[in-house]
């Protein structure tokens, strides 16, 4: 009898691990993507000895599969998505592909729109100062197909993103955790909030009894709708605006961790990372490395000890007594209100880039009481222009990251802070919102 044929559609992280396991697990494999391939996913494919193709799709190969991993990047409205759905092949994401194979290991899974890349990384940072054999995967750094793989942890800590979630059966984190929903994507979702409203609690569809499911009851979106999901799991809620008898809660400056009778105490003044979003962030992350067993000394010295993620609130220099901070990583409307809630100094924000639909009315009031002037980064940069004109008399159009950066330089003063948070995505004049903040930082230490 022949091997089954897994092919998989797209020569990223996702895609390059899902071939490497699935080739260990004694699948025949057919890596498939439309455009050119990294030199490094192809070193892989080679030594692993995995058949592939770039630059174009072989329909009646790619038809032929048992079963078909998507990448995460790559629509369900693609025509060849439609005609493998069409003749019933089963698709399945990366997470769910790598979960049949993780054996007894547990996972913490984590989405949202905002903060789930810090958080995620500090849950990870928790459970490795707890002494957990764990793993940060998914999002960030090697994908949880790859890790299962190469080099398989008793704990998986994986940030997932609604698209991943998109193509699950039985994927089904031992605690799962969603730190808010706002609008994004939405062009992924027909422009419907309900669609990836459920694409996001896909996160909880198979947990049980025995499972702990953490999320935030101060996010509307997610309180609204909390009721229409079937929810097995012991939730374990944090909040801002009220004590609870059971959860992560935060009141007079300290934060209460409340799990099976104990409350653990500490003052946010000694978080590590500061500002209203990572306390969000930080009771998240501890709520999950209690779910998990880890002690709660170790809890506080990790959340004391950790460090923030490059492109995500980083410190960068002063110059002048001019403070740069990047937040290349602020790809939507509300990662970039979160950054300007955090600013105590006047602001100079460089803001802009390829618009996903964007509102900045929400940013409105902040931007009035925080910012002096608006260096815009992008093509277009008209929305920009039309929604804080009258608000902001500074504003000027740069075209790359050093003319950007002299600008905001030249606008600010000694005690101001140049803040790169663009609330856009990044494709218009960089190759991803990394190099946006390699860019950004060359361009600090070149002044």
């Amino acid at each position: 009898m022949l091997e089954k044929l897994m092919v998989i559609l797209g020569a990223g992280e996702s895609g390059i691990g899902t071939a490497i396991l699935a080739k260990q697990q004694g699948f025949e494999v057919f890596v498939s993507d439309g455009g050119a391939i990294k030199p490094n996913y192809k070193n892989d494919l080679v030594q692993h000895q995995i058949d592939f193709e770039e630059g174009s799709h072989n329909e009646a190969k790619v038809l032929s599969a048992n079963i078909v991993m998507k990448s995460p990047g790559i629509p369900d409205k693609n025509a060849l998505v439609q005609k493998i759905r069409q003749q019933g092949i089963e698709v399945v994401s990366e997470i769910e592909f790598a979960f049949r194979y993780k054996g007894d290991s547990k996972i913490i899974a984590i989405t949202g729109s905002n903060g789930k890349t810090t958080t995620t990384a500090l849950t990870y940072h928790i459970c490795k100062t707890g002494g957990a054999d764990c793993a940060l995967v998914g999002n960030i750094g090697y994908s949880f197909a790859r890790q299962v793989a190469e080099a398989p942890k008793a704990l998986y800590v994986i940030e997932v993103s609604s698209f991943q979630l998109d193509d699950i059966s039985t994927f089904k984190p031992d605690v799962a955790v969603i730190t808010n929903i706002t609008e994004d994507h939405l062009d992924r979702y027909e422009y419907n909030i309900n669609n990836y409203i459920k694409s996001k609690f896909n996160i909880v569809a198979n947990q049980t009894a025995d499972d702990v499911f953490i999320y935030n009851i101060d996010d509307p979106t997610i309180q609204h709708n909390l009721t229409k999901f079937n929810i097995r799991s012991i939730k374990a809620p944090i909040t801002m605006s009220k004590e609870l008898p059971e959860g992560a809660y935060l009141t007079n400056a300290q934060m209460h961790l409340k799990w099976k009778g104990e409350d653990m105490q500490m003052s946010v003044e000694d978080f590590a990372i500061k500002g209203k979003h990572n306390q969000y962030n930080s009771m998240a992350a501890s709520m999950a490395g209690t779910a998990v067993g880890i002690r709660k000394e170790k809890i506080r010295e990790a959340l004391q000890t950790f460090e923030s993620l490059e492109h995500r609130m980083e410190s960068v220099a002063v110059i002048k007594g001019v403070e740069f901070v990047n937040d290349s990583k602020a790809t939507n409307v509300n990662s970039t209100w979160y950054a300007l809630e955090t600013m105590q100094k006047p602001v100079i924000l460089i803001l802009g880039g390829v618009d996903k639909g964007n509102d900045y009315t929400a940013l409105k009031e902040l931007v009035q009481e925080k910012v002096k002037a608006i260096v815009c980064m992008g093509l277009d940069n008209r929305k920009i222009h039309e929604t804080f004109g009258d608000i902001v008399s500074l504003m000027v159009n740069t075209e790359n990251a050093k003319d950007a950066v002299q600008a905001a330089f030249h606008f600010a003063e000694k005690g101001d802070v140049v803040l790169l948070s663009p609330a856009c995505a990044s494709f218009d004049l960089f190759k991803n919102y990394e190099d946006r903040g390699q860019q950004f930082k060359q361009a600090v230490k070149d002044l």
